[in-house]
Order: C-alpha cells, then structure tokens, then sequence
C-alpha cells in the first residue's frame, strides 16, 4: 500500500473518532447548553496544549468498533497556567461513556502516569456506568479486579473531578477517591441510575433524590463546590489547582501579593462584635485577613459549622480551618468533625500549612450525634492531627472549650498559639457549668448564680494561659495577618525544606 493511502487512512480514522458520538447527538447537547467531551478539554486547558492518547481506541468486540469513536472515553496530557496534567473526559455520546475493557486501560495509563510523573489528574465525569455485555458471565467477571492498585490513593499528585451529568459507575468511583469534586446543577452522582435503583428497591425514584447536587453538597459532603454550568466548573479547576503543587514534593507555587493587601485586616474589629454573645460570619474573618480576592472555600454548603478555605497570605497558599458562629453557635457536630479532618488530611498531603481560627463552645451533643458516632468522628481528628507535618498555627479568637480546645490546635497541637485579647478558656459555656456543676439555675438563685458564674470564668482569659507560657503571644486582633505572616515564614521551611512527610497520605478519601 502506498504512503500517501495509508496517511488518507489514518486522516479518515481521525475524523471518524473526533465526530465523536455523530453530529445528531452533538446538536442535541448544543441545543440542552451542555459542553460536549471535547468542548470541555479545550474550554480547561491551555490553548493548544492538548496531546491525545488513544485516539483510534475502540471497543474490543469486532461488531462494536464503529459505533465507539475513542471508546467512548478521551485521554491525554495538557497544561494549565503552564503546568502539566493528565485528564479523563468522558463522552457520553458514544454508548453513555460506559466503562469496557478498553478505556478501562486508558484510565489506568492516565492514572499511573499522573502517579508516577507528579502532575495532577483530572476527570470530567459523566458516565453510564459498566458496559453490557462487556461485564456480563464468567468472561465479564474476568475482565474485573486485574489491577490490584486500581482503588489505592496515596495522593502522589492532587485529583480533581467535575460532575458534569448523570454520573455512574466509574465517574462515581473516581469522583469519590478524588481530592476535590465540582458539581454542576442538574448532575447526578449515584453508585447506579434511578431506573436501576428503581427496580432493584421496588419503588419509584427521582435521580435527583438519589444523588442530586442538593444531596451531594450539603448531606453527603461529597461534592466540594457547586456551579450552574460547565463552564463555571472548568474555571474553578483551573483556579483551585492554582493553590497546589503539581505533586507531593513540591511546595505550593507563590502568587504575586496585591497592593494594600494589608489593609482589610484593620477592619477585623468592625466585623467581630464586641459582645462576646454576638453571631458574626468568619468567613469575613478569613477575607480580611488574606490577600485580596483569594479566598477559595470547600464544602461551604456541609458542615457549617466549620468553614475550610484555601487563601493566600503573602502570595503564598495556607489552609485555613474556622469555627463559624453564624451556624450552630459554632459548635461541632459530626458533618463539621469529617469536613476538619478530610482538610487535615488534604493540607498535609500537598505541603499547605494550616491556621485555625478558632470560636467554638465545643461539640455538638445529643442523641443524634452519638448514633452518628461522634465520638470516633472526634478522635478521628486528633488522629490525623497528630500526624500532620506541616506547621500549624491556632488562633484563638474568642471561645475555645472542652475537648474541642485540643481539635482546633491548643495546646502542643499547633507549633504556634496565638490569642486575641477576647479568648476565653472555659471548659464549657459559664452558664452551663454552674448548672451542671453545683445545680444551680439563674431563675431561682440569681444572686448564687452570678457568684459560682464569676468563680468559673476566672482565670479563663487570654492572661492566664499567657502567664503559662500556653500561648506564645497575645496581639490585636488587627495584627493577625502580620503575625501569621511572620510565624509561616519561620515554620514554613522545615530543615531547608517545605515539603512534609506526608504520614495522611493514604488516609480515606471518604469515609
């Protein structure tokens, strides 16, 4: 066969497999305002960096080949503000994305590589599930479990998954061994579809109901951040790698400071009300204290009680954990305890310090904590904090009480505790305490009360656990940026070096 037919060939298998699903599917997407899998790729990565692997890739069974353009799956490498990574984009148009023998093999080289090279893997996630008859008998049983290693996560490199439609089977799996996950409105992410579920519990079912974003964001904690598009889920990949080392062994890369970035950290007083009694928003805590227009929440929609950002000071990427007192007091429950510890586990995995800023009247208690197990969820935490190994410095503004005192970084829990002349060390709301301890209520002793109410809340301020050298430093609250600033840059380098041991590593992604 001559040259020029063998290159006529590979133009037409080219074309065939970028017409990807056929032109009556891809208008049906245009029409509904959905990006298709290749839109995706070119709207994510930089322009002209994409390098295809697998393009001519099909299914393996002969009467399949033509209706399965790239598998239904498309690989390959490309960069982000410069950067490497590998990326996943399922195409929905060719047989629903279905996972089968062949693009299971693309994922796994995407993956190994992505391990093995030190860049982050992506996956935008919208699949069917398992292929039939693909996994159908004893010869589909034998195409499964050949990777031993398929379902280990030990974070070499950050992965990011983007929810972008009906989402089973692999993108569910994926999405769950994932680092971060983006949801668009109107995605679906279950173990398997609505119908099948349907049938298989006997009664009807909304997909919705069964792994809608409402479900995902704010029961489960399973999606991290929701957007109303595509395209809002491809920017916010682009900005939160932005916060992250392309792998483990490097440090997070350093943002140029913005002018005045110093200046909002004056207002912190207007924000904090001087009644210690007084709800306020810490997330406008974290803004003042970060460079400008840097903040990037997780999971703001679970577990509110606790807020977990990613922001810059000084250029330079920290993971901030803060109780909210807009939410529940500020008191922990057990969505709050799993959204910490994940944090945790993520910090110290990719070289990012972490801050607490701390305002907590304690755990959440009650029935329905303890049947969710809020004792192990407690301890969980001062698990993986004890194993972090990156520098960790707690900030306590106002309260700190109980046990919870030890999970927001007092004591030698943090390198570095830091108190606003507001703190307040109680080992339980004052109140409280003088009912649980003597029995006494305000309503029937108002004198007693307010007697065993002085008694306890002695020596419960900032002064004293200053005087026992228990806090290394008592400042303004408007100081904060400053301080923190000048603390990271002696802690941050540990031994010439900003990378940590990373002992979380391989800790559950969830659990």
């Amino acid at each position: 066969m001559a040259v020029n037919d063998v290159l006529n060939e590979l133009t037409q298998r080219r074309a065939k497999a970028l017409g990807m699903g056929g032109a009556e599917k891809l208008e049906r997407r245009r029409a509904e305002g959905v990006l298709n899998a290749r839109e995706r790729i070119e709207k994510l990565l930089d322009p002209g960096s994409f390098f295809e692997s697998g393009l001519l890739a099909t299914s393996y069974r002969p009467e399949m080949r033509d209706r399965t353009p790239a598998d239904g799956k498309i690989a390959g490498f490309g960069k982000i503000e410069g950067r490497p990574v590998a990326l996943m984009s399922n195409d929905f148009t060719v047989l629903g994305a279905s996972s089968s023998i062949v693009n299971g093999k693309k994922i796994r080289h995407m993956r190994e590589i992505a391990n093995r090279n030190g860049m982050p893997f992506i996956l935008l996630g919208e699949s069917s599930g398992a292929r039939m008859p693909d996994r159908m008998g004893a010869q589909g049983r034998a195409i499964l479990g050949q990777d031993p290693t398929e379902y280990q996560r030990c974070r070499h490199s950050p992965w990011v998954s983007a929810l972008l439609g009906a989402c089973y089977g692999s993108s569910t799996w994926y999405a769950c061994m994932s680092d971060f996950v983006v949801m668009r409105k109107g995605a679906v992410m279950a173990v398997a579809s609505g119908r099948v579920t349907s049938m298989a519990i006997n009664q009807p079912i909304e997909s919705e109901e069964l792994g809608g974003w409402k479900l995902q964001a704010e029961i489960t904690g399973q999606a991290d951040h929701v957007v109303d598009s595509d395209e809002a889920a491809l920017a916010v990949i682009r900005r939160y790698l932005g916060y992250l080392p392309s792998n483990r062994s490097e440090a997070p890369p350093v943002h140029p400071v913005p002018d005045g970035a110093g200046e909002n950290a004056r207002r912190i007083l207007d924000i904090l009300p001087p009644d210690s009694n007084k709800v306020y928003d810490v997330r406008k805590i974290i803004e003042a204290i970060s460079d400008p227009d840097s903040v990037f929440e997780i999971k703001a929609r679970f577990g509110k009680s606790i807020a977990t950002a990613l922001t810059r000071l000084d250029g330079r990427t920290v993971g901030v954990i803060a109780n909210n007192p807009m939410f529940k007091g500020g008191a922990i429950d057990v969505d709050a305890c799993a959204k910490a510890t994940s944090f945790l586990v993520f910090c110290d995995s990719f070289n990012i310090p972490i801050v607490f800023l701390v305002d907590q009247p304690g755990f959440m208690i009650g029935i329905e904590g303890e049947r969710r197990g809020a004792p192990g969820r407690i301890i969980n935490w001062m698990n993986a904090l004890s194993l972090v190994t990156v520098p960790k410095i707690s900030v306590i503004m106002r309260k700190s009480y109980g046990q919870a005192y030890l999970n927001m970084g007092g004591g030698r829990n943090s390198d570095e505790v830091v108190c606003w002349p507001t703190a307040d060390l109680g080992f339980m709301a004052p109140g409280v305490g003088v009912n649980a301890m003597y029995g006494v209520k305000k309503e029937d002793d108002p004198k007693r009360f307010q007697e065993l109410f002085e008694e306890l809340t002695r020596d419960t301020a900032a002064w004293g656990l200053a005087a026992l050298y228990e806090t290394q430093t008592v400042i303004d609250p408007r100081e904060t940026r400053d301080c923190l600033i000048s603390l990271l840059a002696v802690h941050r380098a540990r031994h010439g070096s900003e990378v940590g041991q990373h002992l979380l590593s391989n800790w559950p992604t969830s659990y």
